[in-house]
């Protein structure tokens, strides 16, 4: 009994650290379901996604509101969802993995395309309009709020009055996959960078790369 006491006294047990919280992002390319949509230029989100989980070796599985892919880089867990409720409904997926996976809005980033941009430009913005996307239209009214970061892949403007719908919806031609490809990569990496070394100094790179 003493010798218990002694051994309590003088050599206490070590509280348990506790670990620290693994930060999570989650990363959500916009996008239709569907072989009609697939290789179409409304898709970029999706293929983005694509070429990340390709890039980090990791597969979609089917889930609620989605397909999901998940893998660590740098100590950060990255969540990439491609939703499945077409693009009009985007938000409503959003919404459910940033709650389910209590995620904060802050580290979101939307992967989608822009016919703003010239083709294969990267922009990426901490917040802003939804620019008559009816994806990120959707995020803004299930999420309340529209200050959250969004990857901006240009697909250009190649299209006559009356036709962006037909345009957005229309397939790649050879020639644009020439210079998309090679921009897939780009994008990947401003994914990872967005989630080591924040937005601010992501877009101080790769914003200014043409």
């Amino acid at each position: 009994m003493i010798k218990k006491f002694f051994k309590h006294y003088f050599f206490p047990k070590k509280k348990e650290e506790k670990e620290p919280d693994i930060v999570k992002y989650l990363i959500t390319g916009l996008g239709n379901i569907g072989p009609d949509y697939q290789d179409t230029r409304h898709n970029i989100g999706f293929m983005i996604a694509d070429k990340l989980a390709s890039k980090k070796d990791v597969a979609f599985t089917s889930v609620r509101y989605g397909d999901k892919a998940v893998f660590k880089h740098k100590g950060r867990i990255f969540i990439v969802i491609k939703p499945s409720t077409y693009m009009n409904l985007s938000g409503k997926a959003v919404n459910y993995w940033l709650t389910k996976e209590k995620i904060n809005v802050n580290n979101l980033l939307v992967l989608v395309d822009d016919v703003a941009l010239p083709l294969g430009t990267i922009r990426i913005k901490t917040k802003g309009g939804d620019g008559g996307h009816n994806g990120l239209n959707s995020i803004i009214t299930n999420l309340g709020t529209s200050a959250f970061s969004r990857l901006r892949f240009g697909i250009g403007d190649g299209f006559g009055q009356g036709q962006q719908v037909n345009f957005v919806l229309g397939k790649w031609t050879q020639e644009e996959k020439t210079i998309i490809l090679p921009r897939l990569e780009e994008a990947v990496e401003a994914i990872l960078s967005f989630g080591t070394i924040g937005p601010e100094r992501t877009m101080n790179v790769y914003n200014t790369k043409k």
